[in-house]
């Protein structure tokens, strides 16, 4: 799924994924006090509105320009602030304990990509810092409710354990729940949960 896939997507009208955050993520961001947050594959900017309506500092990164175009739009009509980061996940590196928060809903990527990804993340976290990431499993082949038809681009829990070293898990956890996010994710869905604090030295 390459550029001219997102942004034909996010050019569509409306918001695809709504404008409401992640469930997972509403609820584990309650736990945290504002700070520096950086939110990969952002999208259409629901979630990366959402921490900043919290006091937020947010940096959204995405592929797609028309998706930041939106993640702005929506920012804009509820009086918040986003820094948006138009760049390619291959080229795209965060600043060493840069963030006090990494913020990954339905980053779907091929394995070796995805492994790079994680561990660039875990590296932008200031010690104490948190990440929060929801993502597909491979059972959510058996639904069809969302998500990339591709098995290689699904997640378990394991898979994220290896290539998220350096966390304290707080939650980790493969789930069936249903999802109603937008016209594209809305059903009964396979999902994993992670919700992680980066240890200290």
């Amino acid at each position: 799924m390459n550029q001219d896939f997102w942004d034909q997507r996010f050019r569509e009208s409306g918001y695809a994924y709504g404008t409401e955050p992640n469930d997972f993520l509403r609820a584990s961001v309650a736990k945290l006090p504002p700070g520096d947050a950086l939110c990969l594959a952002e999208g259409g900017g629901r979630n990366a509105v959402h921490l900043a309506l919290k006091g937020h500092r947010v940096t959204a990164q995405d592929l797609s320009p028309v998706g930041l175009e939106k993640a702005q739009q929506l920012a804009q009509d509820q009086g918040v602030n986003l820094t948006c980061v138009r760049g390619d996940l291959r080229e795209f590196k965060p600043e060493p304990e840069s963030v006090d928060l990494v913020v990954a809903i339905w980053m779907h990527l091929e394995p070796e990509l995805r492994a790079l990804v994680h561990r660039r993340a875990v590296r932008a976290l200031r010690p104490g810092g948190h990440l929060i990431l929801e993502a597909y499993t491979p059972e959510q082949l058996r639904h069809g409710t969302g998500g990339p038809p591709n098995p290689e681009l699904l997640i378990t829990a394991q898979q994220l354990q290896n290539e998220l070293q350096g966390l304290t898990w707080l939650e980790l956890q493969e789930t069936e729940r249903r999802i109603e996010e937008g016209l594209l994710h809305q059903g009964q869905s396979a999902v994993v949960q992670a919700f992680g604090q980066k240890r200290d030295r």
